[in-house]
């Protein structure tokens, strides 16, 4: 008789996007290295937004809502990725605002169950002629609600 896995949990919001960890994200000493957490974090939600018709294609001035930036990137580092392979990154928003959003992020097992990093990071919409702070789009904000943490 073989023993079978525990089911993954189930999560309650955001969503769950599958990232690869290749041998040459490990550092020297075989650990996923610091800097590429938020990387592989960031192609998850390029992943997630293109999915959801929001893409950049090099031009600023169409890119709408994909023009924004970073104004905050906080991240904790609970247990070591030893190894090359699949895993995911649970993601979801914590607030979205008019011109604003935080949104919360766990570099996770593939399945979620193991949590290995979590933070946040806050995205500021931003105007491309002026680079001032700028409102979502509805689209967006359509899109964006679907994320939200019920108790955020």
């Amino acid at each position: 008789m073989t023993a079978e896995a525990p089911p993954a949990p189930a999560l309650s919001y955001g969503r769950l996007i599958p990232v690869t960890v290749h041998f040459d994200d490990l550092d020297a000493l075989g650990l996923l290295h610091n800097a590429r957490y938020p990387l592989l974090v960031e192609r998850a939600w390029a992943e997630l937004w293109q999915a959801n018709g929001i893409t950049f294609d090099g031009d600023w001035a169409a890119a709408g809502d994909a023009c924004n930036a970073v104004k905050e990137l906080r991240l904790t580092y609970e247990a070591p990725v030893t190894r090359p392979g699949l895993y995911a990154v649970h993601l979801w928003l914590d607030r979205l605002g008019t011109t604003g959003l935080t949104y919360g992020f766990r570099f996770c097992s593939a399945d979620g169950a193991v949590t290995y990093a979590r933070g946040s990071r806050v995205l500021v919409r931003l105007d491309a002629t002026t680079l001032r702070p700028a409102p979502w789009s509805e689209g967006f904000r359509g899109a964006a609600r679907e994320l939200l943490r019920p108790d955020a």
